[in-house]
């Protein structure tokens, strides 16, 4: 089953939080000195926000997919491999909080797509994933910080992901 994924970059944590939690009728189900996030069921979302560390403009940072499976995440990347549409893949990418697979997109506008299964938490914010796409970062595999310096351009070309083979294959 597939979850939206919103997240969006903001001035002040601790107001948005407060903000968002009477918004959305429930606290954060992470709360982090940068980061809060909501994994709310009805509607079906992952709505995370976090500090703006890269001095762009608050606002909506990505939007994306987050599926409960690999098999799932290789059925999306076989649909955007059978559309022409072309992305960044990452492999256990760790970045807000969690690590993840997933496969970055962009849409005409230039509005990141992260599309990803979380694999797992990790104790840190930022890591060799993607940092805060709208305020100048850009998917990388480096250093987190030293994304705020590139522009923010998804140009890696998509790899094709078929159907696995043996242990925790989709088939």
């Amino acid at each position: 089953m597939k979850r939206f994924h919103v997240h969006v970059s903001v001035k002040d944590l601790s107001e948005s939080i407060a903000f968002y939690s009477k918004l959305l009728g429930a606290e954060p189900s992470v709360a982090k000195s940068d980061y809060a996030k909501w994994m709310l069921d009805d509607p079906r979302v992952n709505f995370a926000i976090s500090q703006n560390k890269c001095g762009g403009t608050a606002g909506v940072n990505h939007l994306g997919l987050q599926v409960d499976s690999d098999c799932e995440l290789s059925a999306l990347e076989a649909r955007f491999a059978e559309a022409g549409l072309s992305g960044l893949k990452e492999h256990g990418a760790s970045c807000c909080y969690a690590q993840s697979d997933k496969t970055w997109l962009r849409d005409p506008q230039g509005i990141a797509w992260e599309n990803f299964h979380t694999l797992g938490s990790v104790p840190v914010f930022g890591g060799n994933g993607p940092d805060l796409l709208r305020s100048g970062c850009t998917p990388t595999t480096g250093n987190a910080a030293a994304a705020c310096d590139s522009p923010a351009v998804v140009a890696a070309p998509a790899e094709h992901c078929g159907p696995k083979t043996g242990p925790g294959s989709c088939g």
